[in-house]
């Protein structure tokens, strides 16, 4: 196996050392698809009790070589051992006998069954359902108590928050009786609080001797919460370091094969005209409950106003009705010109042609179309540009190959194959497909919903990057983060949404994160 680049430590998949067996040990596991070489020699030994850390750019082979243990892949070459046997895993039943349960980055749940329905599909103990169902419910009830997985049995998976969706994705896992637990990217949709108490519920499954598979790109949460981490770097293990060993600094570099800024760098913001204004926006919902209650706001070109707030706080319906997708009443203003917000006269083409661009926070319903190739992608909403048109009226489809070409090489999307689909890319590379095709328009405002959701740290500074490159050269930003480190470093204001409100506006450098949180939670901070 590969020595660590730096700190001199050794990426080692040796025995732990009171000689007992490993939980899971692969041996020289090796996957290609096609000519792309996702997983080369991989070797990794997870100690049996512990939280394992696997970091890693995206792309980088993490989720490929979790889904050869799981069973969704088989691995070219290399061999699989649990608890110090070798183990033949050729499908997800096969790893499910084994012990190991996995929690997928994007849930594998039936959204109009109950969570009792889903915990017991595929477990089921006959022809008959009662039983299965009785039993779970016995069982889940044990489990809720023992690790912190409250969640209502008897409600249906559509009705929960992403974290009790979550929390049943768990418990699917600990029903079939999974001693390994693979968890990929799982805070990647909840909120700070979510995070916090996914932690604890993790912390309470290493205490009753679960092993546990964390794959992260966020470093806070590696430091926090896993006793070893091993590094992943373009299908290869660059290292495998105990955590209380090294310091996200040198996590960072193993990662890239680089150093990496970790903190933003900008100069103060000079802003100037105002760009967008925001009077009394309210919106209803088609339920009739009121998701915006009276929001005002502005951005004035060359500055970036974050909006701080827990997920579901009006955030998404802000950036909905100003990208032209959802109806409001109340005043919308660019470059003092009224646009329309009642829906009748707006969408998102019309927003473009007003000088918005807009990167949502929903890549894969909102910002792609998945089976489509990246190019395609690229070119929605801008496919009447006169540079993709061929005769005056033919889309320029070579044009178009060429300048996606030309948008991955600069965003770094791999791979950088524009004709390849956009679900085969990684989540973060989907993300840069959009931020590459909204950045690149030169819009007057660019709305921005969760940048960095799901991205690797080095891909993180360089969209931090070019978010304040597009600030510096004067245009409006909006940016909607629940990553509240992330607003703090890039906002040069920030506005706080509670209960469809804006709750109150602070400077980054005269407020700090419990202040924001208390607003976050509706409670007022200093003068709002």
């Amino acid at each position: 196996m590969a020595t660590a680049e730096t700190s001199g430590r050794q990426a080692t998949a040796a025995p732990t050392a009171s000689g007992s067996a490993p939980a899971i040990e692969l041996r020289g596991i090796s996957k290609a698809f096609g000519p792309v070489q996702a997983n080369k020699d991989i070797s990794l030994a997870v100690k049996r009790g512990t939280i394992h850390g696997i970091i890693g750019e995206n792309g980088a082979g993490k989720s490929t070589l979790m889904s050869i243990l799981y069973g969704f892949y088989k691995a070219d070459e290399g061999e699989i051992l649990v608890g110090g046997q070798p183990t033949p895993i050729h499908d997800s039943q096969a790893a499910i006998r084994a012990g190991i349960g996995m929690v997928f980055q994007h849930f594998k749940l039936v959204h109009n069954f109950t969570v009792l329905e889903n915990i017991v599909l595929g477990a089921e103990d006959g022809a008959l359902l009662g039983p299965s169902l009785s039993k779970a419910r016995k069982l889940l009830k044990s489990l809720a108590e023992e690790y912190e997985l409250n969640v209502d049995p008897d409600q249906t998976i559509e009705n929960l928050s992403v974290g009790h969706q979550q929390r049943v994705e768990i418990l699917k896992a600990l029903y079939r009786q999974a001693d390994i637990l693979i968890l990929d990217e799982p805070t990647g949709v909840l909120t700070p609080a979510e995070a916090d108490h996914l932690f604890r519920i993790l912390a309470n499954l290493k205490r009753e001797g679960k092993t546990i598979i964390l794959i992260t790109h966020k470093l806070r949460e590696i430091m926090e919460i896993t006793d070893t981490v091993s590094v992943m770097r373009r299908g290869q293990m660059t290292a495998t370091v105990k955590t209380s060993e090294t310091s996200p600094e040198q996590l960072a570099e193993l990662m890239v094969g680089r150093k990496v800024l970790l903190r933003v760098e900008k100069k103060p913001a000079t802003p100037g005209k105002t760009v967008l204004e925001v009077e009394n926006l309210k919106v209803v919902d088609r339920f009739g409950v009121e998701r915006l209650k009276g929001v005002s706001l502005n951005v004035k070109a060359g500055e970036i106003v974050g909006i701080a707030g827990v997920a579901g706080n009006g955030q998404s319906e802000l950036l909905e009705v100003l990208g032209g997708f959802t109806a409001a009443t109340g005043h919308l203003r660019m470059n003092g010109r009224e646009l329309d917000v009642s829906g009748r006269h707006s969408d998102g083409q019309t927003r473009r042609h007003d000088g918005i661009s807009h990167v949502p926070e929903d890549r894969q319903h909102l910002g792609l179309i998945m089976d489509f190739a990246a190019w395609e992608n690229v070119a929605f909403g801008y496919h009447n540009d006169p540079a993709y048109q061929r005769n005056g009226f033919l889309m320029d489809n070579a044009a178009l190959v060429r300048e996606t070409a030309a948008k991955m090489q600069r965003f770094d999307v791999r791979p950088p194959d524009p004709k390849l689909a956009a679900k085969n890319f990684s989540g973060g590379n989907q993300q840069k497909l959009v931020l590459a095709r909204e950045i690149e328009r030169n819009p007057d405002l660019l709305l921005i919903g969760q940048p960095t959701r799901g991205v690797d740290i080095g891909a993180i500074e360089f969209i931090h990057q070019q978010i304040v490159r597009l600030r510096d050269a004067g245009k409006a930003i909006l940016l909607v983060s629940v990553e509240l480190d992330e607003i703090m470093s890039l906002a040069d204001r920030i506005a706080v949404m509670f209960d469809g409100r804006i709750m109150g506006e602070r400077l980054p450098e005269e407020t700090d994160e419990r202040e924001l949180g208390l607003l976050m939670a509706g409670m007022k901070g200093k003068a709002a």
